[in-house]
């Protein structure tokens, strides 16, 4: 009788971290706090939906009059307590579905339910507690082209690739002084109206803990409401730290099995790997690519992230492939590509 192989080995300060969570949320516990879900959007199509959340003890927040978050710098994101494997019910008309989150505290769980096109809501509930109200974009049987737009330095001025400007963003930063790229959010809004039922991914290597972040800055800034799918920045069971590129990659070639009839217009920047990553997902999948929209960072900006990427070679005969500095710059490219009117 074969010996089943041996488990993998776990990276030691993964286990590390596991420890610290578990003695944070057992003091947190013991204090009489409670965990809650953060949901984030999701998506899905015919027969499915791929549910997103964070199970998490979480301080109370101070709001200001109108309700909004007071004075929210970047470290506030990042001191709630993961809940690892916790029993999650998510309720969908209905029909109550269980999912497990991950190790941190994490709920990425496909459920097979039927919904109508478009934005829908269903709830999250944990130990008990209020259900939490969450959203999904379900994309119809008829959509053949949707968005996937990078975060940093394509919608959100942020500088990421250069280490100390990234912790200054991320820990430090109040959320309002952020500068989104100037005519980013007319483009994407003008292509959404272009193409009705089309889905808006904000696929980014960002934390899971600068979400509703994000998503305050996204509806303050006037960019269209979209699936969001980040990481957790914790290490794996073989590294310290989870690959950025690989993330991308893998939720990309995701997208372009679940959704083999849409077309994806990827955007992103010359200041990370997102070339890269296009190009190369663009060889894989050809079939899967409407085109490709790279912002080019400003002189001042490639030298706060540590200059720009190397080019990428490309084929123009898979799919326009364009570059400019600004929102507008890349519209009327789109628009001479035939992507825009």
């Amino acid at each position: 009788m074969a010996s089943s192989p041996p488990a993998p080995r776990i990276h030691w300060f993964a286990r590390l971290e596991h420890r610290l969570h578990v003695w944070r949320e057992g003091r947190a516990r013991r204090r009489g706090r409670t965990a809650t879900i953060l949901p984030f959007p999701g998506y899905g199509g015919p027969g499915w939906v791929r549910v997103v959340g964070r199970v998490l003890i979480v301080p109370p927040q101070r709001s200001t009059k109108d309700g909004e978050p007071a004075s929210v710098r970047g470290w506030r994101s990042f001191v709630g307590i993961p809940v690892s494997f916790a029993k999650v019910a998510v309720q969908i008309g209905d029909s109550v579905h269980h999912v497990v989150a991950d190790r941190g505290g994490v709920i990425d769980s496909v459920v097979h339910v039927e919904l109508e096109p478009g934005w829908q809501t269903f709830t999250f509930s944990v130990e008990g507690q209020p259900p939490v109200e969450a959203t999904a974009f379900i994309v119809a049987e008829s959509t053949h082209f949707g968005v996937v737009s990078d975060v940093d330095d394509t919608v959100m001025v942020t500088a990421l690739p250069r280490p100390f400007i990234a912790a200054w963003n991320s820990f430090v930063v109040d959320e309002h002084a952020r500068i989104p790229v100037p005519g980013m959010a007319v483009l994407l809004d003008q292509v959404l109206r272009e193409y009705p039922g089309a889905p808006m991914i904000y696929l980014s290597t960002g934390a899971w803990n600068v979400a509703p972040t994000l998503r305050r800055f996204l509806g303050r800034h006037l960019f269209p409401a979209g699936s969001m799918l980040l990481t957790d920045w914790g290490p794996t069971h073989d590294r310290w730290f989870r690959s950025g590129r690989e993330h991308k990659l893998t939720n990309l070639r995701r997208l372009a099995t679940e959704f083999p009839h849409v077309k994806w217009l990827l955007i992103g920047d010359d200041g990370q790997h997102d070339e890269s990553i296009y190009s190369e997902f663009m060889d894989e999948h050809p079939g899967s690519v409407a085109g490709v929209a790279i912002r080019r960072l400003l002189p001042a900006e490639a030298v706060l992230a540590g200059g720009r990427a190397g080019h990428e070679p490309h084929s123009e005969d898979v799919a326009p492939w364009v570059s400019a500095e600004d929102g507008a710059g890349l519209r009327d490219l789109l628009g001479e590509a035939g992507i825009l009117r």
